[in-house]
């Protein structure tokens, strides 16, 4: 009878990367590619979408990422919030905080 093989297991990278989809695109300081602004929500749009006026008078669209939508923290008009923004596409956010 043959020897039977060992147990051999795959070892996982030291590296932690995103398991499910691509790699996360990080600076050299280790960060991503956001920009944080801070944001007034002007009206309420249907399936969790926002306007929200930002300091410079801009207005963007933008919707609750999913932490929040996790522990269903509401958002009202006049709401302060602190957004996520690509720098690819400047009209659109992820609201990532609520400051009252």
């Amino acid at each position: 009878m043959p020897p039977r093989p060992q147990n051999r297991r795959r070892r996982r990278s030291t590296k932690r990367s995103n398991r499910y989809g691509p790699p996360k695109k990080v600076n050299k300081d280790g960060e991503e590619k956001a920009v944080e602004v801070d944001g007034e929500i002007s009206s309420v749009l249907a399936g969790t979408m926002f306007r929200v006026k930002l300091e410079s008078g801009h207005e963007v669209l933008a919707h609750i990422s999913g932490k929040m939508r996790k522990r269903f923290i509401r958002l009202v008009v006049g709401d302060k919030v602190r957004m996520e923004m690509s720098p690819y596409d400047l009209t659109k956010a992820r609201i990532v905080f609520r400051m009252g």
